[in-house]
């Protein structure tokens, strides 16, 4: 009888160790991902949000300024190029 619980007790010792060394990997992946990202966030120049800082706002200590959609975007227009005008010129 006893042959037949080291049989049967050997696959179960053996699931459990992989599942224990698996749920520890990843508490410290999902750990070290949570300390890593919170590192991250810190407020802005301008507002109160805390976001990820883009490293102009790092360096300048300005929050970033962002062009309103009806800005003109200069040459760098594509919907204004001088291939378009031309094209819609022509018909």
């Amino acid at each position: 009888m006893t042959d037949v619980l080291r049989v049967l007790a050997t696959p179960l010792q053996i699931a459990a160790g992989l599942g224990s060394s698996t749920v520890f990997v990843l508490v410290l992946f999902i750990g070290f991902c949570v300390v890593v990202g919170f590192t991250k966030l810190k407020k802005t120049s301008g507002g109160s949000a805390m976001v990820v800082k883009s490293l102009d706002e790092r360096i300048s200590h300005r929050p970033m300024v962002y062009l309103s959609p009806t800005a003109p975007r200069g040459a760098s227009d594509q919907l204004r190029s001088p291939e378009l005008l031309e094209a819609a010129a022509r018909k």
